[in-house]
């Protein structure tokens, strides 16, 4: 037996060791909240399945945790489609969710409100976080409760375009590291700023000297995104290898090649001689050295930035690669090796959270097992045995072994409805 960070690997079994603090749902309620109406639900710990068939808000719950964790949505495009204007008037609408949770020792309670209302230019929308009754901004409030999903459609982290990756980072690390998520908005505005005036400078010309300032803020807030992104990778490769190594028997390495527009490494041309791949090590820079080197990059490139009206380097256009026995699952992975990468990914991620909080996140799969071989639900569903809090949904119990089954609760799912099932095992 092997025993590492909080797991161990016994006899081909991949399980949970539980050395962390307590963190799970104990109540959940939802107001206008896309089919339900209103809901109001005590949570069971451990294990939750969540059974009925397709559109009926199995999903949707699991997105109301999630969101309650993240404050965004995986499905919508925006809040407003997540309010369900039950009233029929358009003119004020409120979705509302209530999460109490225990963490540690102690017992909270996080509620998010979606206000829609109508103002002199129309319809203003708004969102009200409240920490144990105190109003909190977005990234005061990110952590407080931490939850990865696993959707049948996050395939696309792997097989979609860099933006698909650096989301899932960002959604990621603002749950576990203080600070990542005013650094990320504050990078984005200054990023929007600067875009501006290149377009400014290479319609009308100017003085390229404006950008000092945009360049001092760009690279303050993207050398910690830089550097949190290194750490944060390299840790998730560590806890991936083992994951995925059980999950292919041993035939496959898995490998996370994070590409960083601006990458530390680089000769001051920004230029490699060969392919750069496995096996490099950022960790060693420190947050100055990165923003002082992303600082004589901007001003290396401010010419063709100016010239072509945008920022060309930063965190905005990372790229992160999945490397399997040396192919590239994003371009030639087979359905069979990305869901299983993911697979090995999302519980890497649960493992990196307990490592970085001190507490399990809760776990959300939809329809996982639909997606998977007998040999993989097996390995899953023995992860799942020591987690803090699961919710899975499934169309069929069926899939699940009759002793796990035995050891959950069971809801029924039903037209925005949820009901209490007895447990057929």
């Amino acid at each position: 037996m092997e025993a590492h960070a909080g797991r161990r690997i016994s006899g081909g079994r991949l399980t949970f060791l539980p050395c962390a603090a307590p963190m799970f749902l104990t109540h959940l309620s939802l107001t206008n909240f896309r089919a339900f109406t209103r809901l109001d639900m005590e949570v069971p710990r451990r294990i939750l399945l969540l059974v009925g068939d397709n559109a009926q808000g199995k999903t949707t719950l699991l997105e109301a945790v999630y969101f309650l964790a993240t404050f965004t949505s995986f499905q919508a495009s925006s809040d407003k489609q997540l309010i369900n204007f039950a009233s029929g008037d358009e003119s004020l609408a409120v979705s509302r969710l209530v999460a109490h949770y225990t963490r540690g020792s102690d017992e909270h309670r996080l509620e998010v409100r979606l206000i829609r209302e109508a103002n002199g230019n129309g319809n203003r929308q708004r969102k009200e976080i409240l920490v144990d009754g105190v109003k909190r901004s977005m990234q005061e409030a990110l952590g407080h409760f931490n939850a990865v999903i696993f959707l049948p459609q996050m395939t696309r982290v792997i097989e979609g375009g860099p933006e698909e990756r650096r989301r899932y980072l960002n959604l990621a690390l603002a749950q576990v590291m203080p600070g990542y998520a005013q650094a990320l908005s504050e990078y984005a505005q200054a990023l929007t700023q600067r875009n501006a005036l290149l377009k400014q400078l290479a319609e009308r010309g100017g003085d390229p000297g404006q950008l000092a300032y945009w360049d001092t803020l760009l690279a303050g807030r993207g050398a910690l995104l830089i550097q949190a992104r290194i750490a944060a990778i390299q840790q998730l490769e560590r806890l991936v290898l083992r994951y995925h190594d059980q999950l292919t028997d041993g035939k496959e390495v898995l490998r996370l090649h994070y590409r960083p527009s601006f990458d530390p490494l680089a000769p001051a041309n920004g230029q490699y001689q060969l392919p750069v791949e496995a096996g490099i090590d950022r960790s060693g820079f420190s947050l100055d050295q990165i923003q002082e080197g992303f600082m004589r990059r901007l001003q290396t490139v401010r010419r063709d930035e100016i010239a072509r009206g945008v920022t060309t380097i930063g965190p905005h256009r990372d790229e992160l690669r999945f490397i399997s026995n040396a192919i590239d699952l994003g371009d030639y992975g087979s359905r069979g090796q990305v869901r299983s990468s993911l697979l090995a990914l999302k519980l890497a991620e649960v493992d990196w959270m307990r490592e970085k909080t001190g507490q399990w996140p809760v776990l959300l799969l939809d329809e996982t097992l639909a997606e998977l071989d007998i040999q993989r639900r097996g390995q899953l569903l023995s992860a799942l045995h020591d987690s803090e809090q699961a919710m899975l949904t499934t169309t069929d119990l069926t899939q699940f072994a009759p002793d796990f089954v035995r050891r959950g609760t069971i809801w029924q799912v039903r037209a925005g409805f949820v009901t209490r099932q007895e447990n057929p095992a």
